[in-house]
């Protein structure tokens, strides 16, 4: 009988989806497509589905938005009908859930080369113009430097911890190894780039000051001249709002000692680059000192690879680390930041619980320091996984070979008469890690040594081309072989015992283990097994929208043209990644109405902040009082009086209605009379933070429309977060707030906010690629299905459990929230408890306690099927009534299913289990059956 239910006949693909003009096909019918005259002889059935599929091509049956938007639309019309009341149309569905007065009725949103795109382009176009763009980028070796290096990545294929274990794993061994190699107790993975570390490491001195000197008027903190220009210009943004003054000074020098003892109890901090901009190495012991003698924080902006050789910031009297770890695997145009304090802690079992201490805008908003959200989780883990394949042998090893290659050159350089920066720590003069300045007259280049044999030559023939005499202008290969006979093939790696690292580091067995690429490959998905993704159901965070990131999408940023690309690289090489980056931002501006965007902001909470600074730039350059007042809800996300306040802004908070969750019209209005002369600017979330299309939303900006929309491209428009991270959140302005836009180099106008002038360029070409795929209408479906997919589980759900703030037809936006503050009483249950029961049932919770607390926030994003949805519900159904036999009484308040939640495998976690159970193997050998389709189901009746 178990080999009989194994045989049995070949059941037909999964129903196939068809545009908005087809019926969906069901399991039961023929997937041959008849032409009209013959479904006419087929019977009712046939001749009903032929007429429904006759406007349609075949090409147009595959395409990518019905393959990314999950309902189909006979689900549709289902889904429709199940609301309460039931909805006819989608028209009438979409009235009542979008008020009039803003309701969009044009077609023409997406705005290419001046063109405007409705229909829908097939994915492999899109997949050759990607690629004719990434071949038009001019692929070369670096010689940049600055903090940016070309790296290999081997080719190897955090929100609930109970089934985030693996991300917690891998960002703990993430944090070790920045914690071992700086040689600072405590490490976290949740900053953006090194220019955003290097500010919350200014804003983290000054926090660490008493509170009298907080207050002072003078202000200073001190930057080292040798600090990465980009590093620079974003601290730059960040200072001006917190009434920070900036001193650039060569802190090597012995006068510069002096000069921070004069600052007295001005000093804020000192932030150094170790190794600096120039490759030079200095010994900041004596600083370290000063600057502690003042009361004061020392920061360094450094290099992990090069910690392996160079004594660590720690050992030295560093107080805070940061820098990049890109290095470690990550393309040269992102970067894993190198941050400050905690994020996992390890308990019995081997669990890793997740230690997220509360940020701090969610509980002192207007008086917060930081707004820091979105993080780098997936660059963090990237580069563990790139640290734990060499171990500290091979990471050792690699610095040991870039410094060799560094003073190759330098001594080859020098052989052909070219002057070289020499090191004051080394008694040769020889450079101590990658970098080698040349002092060629009027230019004087930067050469960052790179990971492999070519990069070396290319560097070599790049210093003779450019830099030597005409007369020494000589071939590639003749150069190098009279130099190295000159010179020597191998100069040692050596360096001065000043400098010289002699403590261990990654010790961890972690790190001594998985170097072969099996072992590796086993570690990985060893640890991607503990987690839950969209791969096992849905994931209805609230906010967050964890859509599909379509395969098409992903595949086109792996291309060459794409990876290695330097941030600063002369626009000559980048004609390809220009043409993109363009082309998107004319598809955000025609999308938001606007004139203009920047999409340097590498995460949403960044985003605000460069929103706000562009409107506080464009009214100090206006005549009159000073305005800086932001009037910002009370419902808002605690990253927006951050930022404000950041931004140099004085916040002031506007209530919302207790019932609706709608803003006070008639506080808003006393608000605005009151601080009429200093009003700069009102910040609101469309929808709102309680997921609403509020109506009277026209009154507030009145007739002039909004100047600022920022956006999250990691999520609507498809990044994929990755556990955190990396994230792009652009902003798009109005014409004459363009010039306040961030500048794109250290040497712009305006100050940067990312320290790359176009932000987490490497996944750019997913958002690209979304709106090319979908097209006018397809985006527009997919909104239309976004909000029917939330209003369904709305009504599914609202027999059960009480829906906070909905609008005056009962119908939320793209999500809702599900409140769970009355079980608390009748039941002892909260919202956590539902969160970990979800867990058994095979579902990630929603947003909980966010934004009312013990509450679950849910968006179901438009990527997810009726019958996902379905799923869902009827979970959410099941834990109600195990939460209804608690308030009844027949099972206890504590010890029920709810407070035990989730139920661990326990010790089998690494078991398969397989699929079914034992199979005759001998039997299915000798007892051969036809695959093909019984008679029965090929006959016409």
């Amino acid at each position: 009988m178990a080999m009989r239910r194994l045989t049995t006949r070949r059941v037909l693909p999964a129903a196939p989806r068809f545009s908005t003009y087809t019926a969906r096909l069901r399991p039961s019918s023929s997937p041959v497509l008849r032409s009209p005259a013959a479904a006419s002889t087929g019977g009712n059935g046939a001749a009903v589905f032929a007429e429904r599929v006759r406007p349609l091509m075949v090409t147009d049956l595959d395409t990518f938005p019905r393959r990314h938007i999950g309902p189909d639309d006979s689900e549709a019309v289902e889904m429709l009908q199940a609301l309460s009341p039931p909805a006819k149309s989608f028209d009438e569905f979409i009235s009542q859930v979008i008020p009039a007065n803003i309701l969009s009725t044009s077609r023409e949103l997406l705005s290419l080369s001046g063109k405007a795109q409705s229909q829908i382009l097939d994915e492999r176009d899109v997949a050759r113009e990607a690629n004719e763009i990434a071949e038009s980028n001019e692929s070369y070796t670096s010689l940049i430097g600055a903090g940016y290096a070309p790296t290999v990545t081997p080719a190897y294929t955090p929100y609930q911890a109970e089934i985030s274990q693996g991300r917690l794993e891998s960002l703990l061994n993430y944090q070790t190894l920045v914690s071992d190699l700086t040689g600072l107790p405590v490490s976290n993975a949740s900053l953006l780039d090194e220019g955003t570390a290097a500010s919350e490491a200014m804003t983290m001195s000054l926090n660490a000051l008493p509170a009298s000197r907080q207050k002072r008027p003078g202000k200073t903190f001190v930057i080292s001249d040798r600090v990465h220009p980009q590093t620079l210009s974003v601290i730059k943004s960040r200072a001006e709002g917190f009434k920070v003054d900036l001193k650039v000074v060569d802190v090597s020098s012995p006068e510069s000692l002096d000069a921070i003892k004069a600052l007295g109890q001005d000093l804020v901090g000192v932030l150094v680059q170790y190794p600096d901009t120039r490759g030079h190495v200095h010994d900041f012991r004596k600083l370290a000192d000063a600057v502690h003698e003042q009361g004061a924080l020392l920061s360094a902006a450094t290099d992990l690879l090069a910690l392996t050789t160079l004594t660590p910031p720690g050992e030295w009297g560093a107080d805070i680390a940061l820098g990049t770890s890109q290095r470690f695997g990550i393309p040269s145009d992102s970067a894993a930041p190198m941050p400050r304090s905690s994020l996992s802690r390890k308990t019995s079992s081997e669990r890793f619980p997740a230690a997220w201490s509360t940020r701090e805008q969610h509980i002192r908003r207007e008086k917060a320091t930081s707004n820091v959200c979105t993080a780098q989780a997936l660059l963090a883990n990237m580069s563990a996984m790139y640290a734990i394949y060499h171990g500290p042998e091979g990471l050792k090893a690699q610095a040991e070979k870039l410094t060799h290659w560094a003073r190759l050159i330098q001594a080859v350089s020098e052989f052909y008469g070219i002057e070289t920066e020499k090191s004051s720590l080394d008694p040769h003069g020889r450079v101590l890690f990658d970098t080698v300045i040349l002092k060629a007259g009027n230019a004087t280049p930067r050469l960052s040594t790179g990971p492999d044999r070519r990069d070396l030559e290319i560097l070599l023939e790049k210093v003779i081309k450019e830099s030597a005499t005409k007369n020494q202008s000589v071939s590639y290969q003749e150069a190098f072989e009279a130099a190295v006979q000159q010179v020597g093939a191998s100069p040692s790696s050596e360096l001065p015992a000043t400098v010289k690292r002699t403590s261990e580091y990654l010790t961890h067995p972690v790190f001594n283990t998985h170097h072969s690429e099996t072992e590796l490959l086993r570690y990985i998905y060893h640890l991607q097994a503990k987690d839950l993704s969209l791969v096992h159901s849905m994931i209805p965070l609230g906010s967050c929208t964890m859509k599909l990131n379509g395969t098409t999408e992903m595949e086109i940023i792996t291309l060459p043209g794409f990876a290695n690309q330097h941030p600063f690289s002369p626009a000559e090489q980048n004609r390809g990644y220009q043409r993109l980056i363009d082309e998107l931002e004319e598809q955000l501006a025609a999308i938001t109405g606007m004139d203009g965007t920047s999409i340097q902001p590498n995460s949403g909470a960044q985003g605000e902040f460069a929103g706000l600074r562009v409107i506080r730039k464009f009214h100090e350059k206006q005549p009159g009082a000073k305005r800086d007042i932001c009037l910002i809800p009370v419902s808002a996300h605690g990253t927006n009086p951050a930022s404000a306040a950041m931004a140099g802004m004085r916040v002031v908070p506007v209530k919302c209605n207790t019932t609706t969750g709608n803003l006070d019209l008639a506080d808003l209005e006393a608000k605005c009379k009151k601080h009429a002369d200093e009003l700069g600017a009102m910040m609101i979330t469309y929808p709102s933070t309680f997921g609403v299309f509020e109506p009277e939303v026209k009154k507030l900006p009145g007739e002039i429309g909004a100047d600022v929309c920022h956006l999250n491209l990691h999520k609507t428009f498809c990044i994929p977060h990755g556990g955190g991270g990396p994230g792009v959140g652009p902003i798009c302005v109005k014409k004459d707030l363009i010039p306040f836009l961030p500048g794109k180099s250290p040497e712009a106008g305006e100050p940067m906010v990312s320290s790359a002038p176009y932000g987490s360029a490497s996944i750019l070409p997913i958002s690209w690629a979304y709106n090319k795929l979908m097209g006018t209408d397809g985006l527009r479906k997919a909104t239309q299905f976004t909000l029917l997919n939330a209003n369904y589980l709305l009504a599914r759900l609202k027999p059960h459990y009480k829906i906070l703030y909905t609008n005056e037809n009962g119908r939320c936006a793209h999500e809702f929230i599900l409140d769970a503050r009355p079980f608390k009483e009748s039941a002892g249950i909260e919202a956590i408890d539902i969160a970990k029961r979800l867990q058994d049932f095979g579902f990630h919770a929603p947003t909980m306690s966010w934004p009312v607390a013990n509450t679950l926030m849910i968006e179901p994003t438009e990527s997810e099927s009726k019958e996902e949805l379905d799923r869902f519900v009827d979970a959410l159904v099941a834990i109600r009534q195990e939460i209804r036999d608690v308030e009844e009484g027949k099972v206890p308040r504590e010890g029920n299913v709810l407070k035990m939640a989730p139920h661990p495998v326990g010790d089998i976690e690494k078991k398969f289990w397989p699929t079914v159970a034992r199979v005759d193997d001998a039997y299915g050998d000798l007892n051969l059956f036809c695959t093909c389709p019984p008679v029965e189901d090929t006959t016409q009746e």
